[in-house]
């Protein structure tokens, strides 16, 4: 009989997550991964692949290259207003890149930027490694059940409402870092119940947040670490970077690297990026500068 010690170490909080195949992500130091949109409506014009599978690949090389731990693959846009698609046309979508970027690159961390069971449990099935949430298991009851029996590493982000709807909950009753930290502690519980035993933390970086709120919880960023789980910034070319300098996400480059090293000395261990080369040398210049042992 497994004791109640035992099963709370096994879902004590871990920097290394063990992934399908034997394949580990270990986010001691900070890692990066690079965002796929299989979408034709993205906010970030540049990141829009649709369904050509020869420039997924061509592009997915070049990211794992540059240095990418991961690979994010999404088939629904969440930009705000984002139209909404069928479950099937979101498979439709990700099935075939998930196959194709298996095949070409098998040794690969592959992430699905999926907020539906069904889809996490078919993309797991054609060789995916990690279910990244933007739902934190709102916008579908079975997820983390699904999840558990599928025993790959869960991002659980922050948000409320849906991608439709999400400018419309930017009004918080206290204070927005307090919130998250509620939030998360909460969905760890039940996410230990599902038998999750590997999570990653999302703030959620322009859903249902104001840009102000989202440089309020960059700037306390650090004080999520309380919960002991890693954290993901997903801060890439978002509003919160490309308003205040008065320009446009293929214009953001820059502003994404200074979120990023912020979030870095903050004690991000994920960046989320479209730029994987730039992220991956912010992180070696950040950890020679903080921490030249591991560098």
């Amino acid at each position: 009989m497994v004791t109640q010690a035992a099963k709370d170490t096994c879902f004590s909080p871990r920097q290394t997550l063990l992934c399908p195949g034997g394949r580990v992500l270990d986010l001691r130091r900070p890692q990066v991964m690079g965002i796929l949109n299989l979408t034709p409506d993205s906010f970030y014009a540049d990141s829009r692949l649709g369904t050509d599978t020869a420039e997924l690949l061509r592009r997915a090389e070049a990211m794992l290259a540059a240095g990418a731990a991961v690979l994010d693959l999404g088939g629904y846009s969440s930009r705000p207003g984002a139209e909404h698609i069928s479950e099937a046309e979101e498979k439709r979508r990700l099935l075939p890149a998930v196959a194709a970027v298996r095949q070409t690159f098998p040794e690969a961390l592959l992430s699905i930027d999926t907020f539906r069971a069904g889809v996490a449990a078919e993309t797991v099935a054609a060789g995916a490694d990690i279910i990244n949430d933007i739902g934190g298991g709102e916008l579908d009851a079975d997820m983390f059940e699904t999840v558990g029996r599928l025993r790959v590493p869960y991002v659980l982000m922050h948000m409320r409402g849906t991608p439709q709807t999400m400018t419309q909950h930017t009004k918080y009753e206290g204070d927005i870092v307090t919130e998250l930290v509620r939030y998360f502690r909460d969905k760890i519980t039940a996410l230990h119940r599902a038998g999750i035993t590997d999570v990653i933390l999302d703030p959620g970086f322009g859903f249902a947040k104001t840009p102000t709120q989202g440089h309020e919880i960059l700037r306390r960023l650090d004080e999520l670490q309380v919960l002991g789980w890693p954290i993901l910034a997903g801060l890439s070319r978002k509003s919160m970077v490309y308003k205040p300098l008065g320009l446009a996400p293929d214009a953001a480059l820059t502003g994404t690297i200074a979120v990023n090293t912020m979030a870095l000395l903050n004690g991000a261990r994920l960046l989320r990026v479209h730029d994987v080369a730039e992220a991956v040398q912010t992180i070696r210049l950040v950890s020679n500068t903080f921490s030249p042992s591991s560098s």
